[in-house]
């Protein structure tokens, strides 16, 4: 027997429903995985400092060999 009721686009629907809601509130004194502190940007910078350091002495290392 056919499903009449049957939604392809469902499963698309609930799992998009799922990734868009904004996440629960947490109980104090919980610990949470996610940080709020703007560690992860100055990664980023320290990790592109050090790649433009990098590049710029491997430009002079060939431009004095």
């Amino acid at each position: 027997m056919a499903d009449n009721d049957y939604d392809p686009a469902g499963s698309t629907q609930m799992f998009r429903a799922f990734v868009d809601e904004s996440p629960a509130p947490q109980a104090p004194g919980s610990v949470s995985t996610y940080s709020s502190s703007g560690g992860n940007k100055t990664g980023k910078i320290v990790g592109i400092a050090v790649a433009v350091i990098v590049v710029l002495g491997a430009v002079i290392w060939l431009a004095v060999k």
